[in-house]
């Protein structure tokens, strides 16, 4: 299936881009997509859809009395439509092309709210957040950073709670468009099911680190990943064959 060097370090991967998702409240797929795309392209994007829903839902799960249920709810309403719009890109669109468009975006909403641009929380912000997660969520796997934007100043147990809830049901349409337009392969199963055991590594560990990194720290790393997550995306649009 894959050299066994390979397999090792995308366990590691895998569980290290668990702990951070288990901690900040997104992160897995900025850290383990453009690592595991350039170590072994047929690892990503699809494994990493898979294996978000069992993570995220963990992680509602686990702070539920923080829930933001109305933001959410709004959110989710959003990414419906986001996930058809990024179905139609993927058919119809260079993933390369969609990669720099999609790291030029985030990147140019870091430097915004890092330069003190708020954004307030109303249902129609909400709303548009989950277009652009739900895009960027089906056509890179990247979903988090335009949530965890929006949420950045609420405490972290709401923030990743919230994240969570709208993963879990993200996934679920993400996987169920992705099905209908034949995305999804017996191989990215096969992948999924072997990293599985190194998602419950990570998020176990997240729980001894998640109550370190509150008010500041939190919206520090969620700029810091964000960034990251743009600039992850460029370098695999400037190495992709």
């Amino acid at each position: 299936m894959y050299p066994p060097a390979v397999l090792i370090i995308a366990l590691v991967v895998t569980a290290v881009a668990s702990m951070l998702q288990g901690t900040i409240g997104f992160g897995f797929a900025v850290l383990s997509v453009p690592i595991l795309a350039l170590l072994y392209p047929g690892l990503t994007p699809i494994p990493q859809i898979l294996l978000a829903g069992p993570l995220t839902f963990s992680m509602a799960l686990r702070e539920w009395r923080q829930l933001d249920l109305s933001g959410a709810g709004w959110i989710v309403a959003g990414r419906l439509p986001g996930a058809a719009i990024g179905a139609l890109l993927l058919a119809t669109v260079t993933r390369q092309a969609l990669d720099g468009v999609i790291a030029i975006v985030v990147l140019a909403a870091v430097i915004a709210l890092a330069a003190g641009l708020t954004v307030r929380l109303t249902p129609l912000n909400k709303f548009a957040a989950g277009v652009a997660s739900g895009i960027t969520g089906t056509t890179s796997a990247i979903g988090g950073p335009p949530l965890a934007l929006i949420y950045r100043n609420e405490e972290g147990g709401t923030l990743r709670s919230s994240l969570g809830a709208i993963f879990t049901i993200g996934v679920i349409i993400n996987v169920t468009t992705l099905t209908i337009v034949g995305q999804i392969h017996r191989h990215d199963i096969v992948t999924a099911l072997f990293l599985a055991p190194a998602v419950a590594v990570g998020l176990f560990l997240s729980r001894y680190l998640k109550g370190r990194v509150e008010g500041v720290a939190l919206q520090r790393g969620i700029l810091i990943v964000s960034a990251l997550a743009a600039v992850g995306l460029a370098v695999r649009t400037l190495f992709s064959p």
